[in-house]
């Protein structure tokens, strides 16, 4: 094992330079090999637990949501904090910002940003819920592949970019996480979900997070202060997939819907005049089976 690791850190280092060295050490960061083993299970959890769960009783689960979705909020709001705290009174510069400025600064972003980093893994729970609950159809294509995404991203940033420019995606990104995560834990307590109401509000949230963090990304790219160019166009090739990918399933799941809500609505009038009356209306199955998008 420790002659694959020597090798896939030599070649990772031909490819993209020198490791950062204040990353030592660090749990997990050392070596990429458990950090893609922890990818390859969450992909057999997503093959396998379906199958597993298709002769099986569904799983409430409500208890442990909660406190997984209360944890994954206070995580997200301490981190964004901390990044927009240390960040602001370091002297970070907006625009475009090295990965080495004043040590202490580093330091301390280095360590939020590990914390990131970790949660991504944390996130994996996510879908195990799904699994439990046989929300399968929660498990869509989007859902895996930003899951699965992000953790082995962000063990790259962690060991070639840990600081610098790399806090602001990050920072943003657990603002959203701090929305989402209340919702999902207060959604969790069926007597309050009728006071909910801004989970369509989420989707629009996170699409505008990505233009954001490549209009961030763009300035460093246009007034360079020394961050890896490479790193600058991969993160917005990556943000531009999202937006892609997150535009569809918001028209899948709010535009059409409202759409078929107007045509039932019609529907429904013409119906009545008839002297009919239709069972349970569609739209409560398709409110029914809305996606969560994590």
């Amino acid at each position: 094992m420790e002659a694959i690791n020597q090798k896939l850190n030599t070649y990772f280092e031909s490819w993209m330079g020198p490791r950062d060295k204040r990353v030592q050490g660090m749990r997990l960061l050392d070596n990429y090999p458990p950090t893609f083993a922890l990818t390859v299970m969450y992909l057999l959890l997503v093959w396998l637990g379906p199958k597993y769960m298709k002769h099986r009783q569904p799983y409430s689960c409500r208890g442990l949501m909660v406190l997984y979705n209360v944890g994954i909020t206070l995580l997200s709001f301490y981190m964004c904090y901390e990044l927009a705290r240390t960040v602001w009174h370091g002297g970070y510069n907006f625009f475009c910002q090295n990965t080495y400025s004043a040590p202490e600064v580093d330091k301390k972003v280095i360590s939020v940003l590990w914390w990131y980093y970790f949660s991504k893994l944390l996130e994996f729970m996510d879908t195990l819920f799904f699994i439990l609950r046989k929300n399968t159809h929660q498990v869509t294509f989007l859902h895996v592949y930003h899951h699965a995404s992000m953790l082995n991203i962000w063990w790259f940033v962690m060991n070639w970019i840990p600081c610098g420019h790399s806090y602001f995606g990050a920072s943003l990104n657990s603002f959203i996480h701090v929305v989402m995560y209340s919702y999902y834990g207060l959604s969790a307590v069926p007597a309050l979900r009728p006071y909910l109401w801004w989970k369509k509000y989420i989707t629009q949230l996170q699409l505008i997070q990505f233009s954001l963090t490549i209009c961030h990304t763009a300035f460093a790219a246009i007034w360079p202060c020394g961050f890896p160019i490479r790193w600058l166009y991969f993160q917005i090739s990556y943000m531009f997939s999202f937006i892609i990918l997150f535009s569809n399933f918001y028209i899948q799941t709010y535009k059409k819907q409202s759409a078929s809500r107007r045509k039932e609505h019609q529907l429904g009038s013409a119906a009545s005049t008839n002297g009919h009356a239709n069972g349970t209306p569609s739209t409560e199955y398709a409110a029914a089976k809305k996606l969560r998008v994590d």
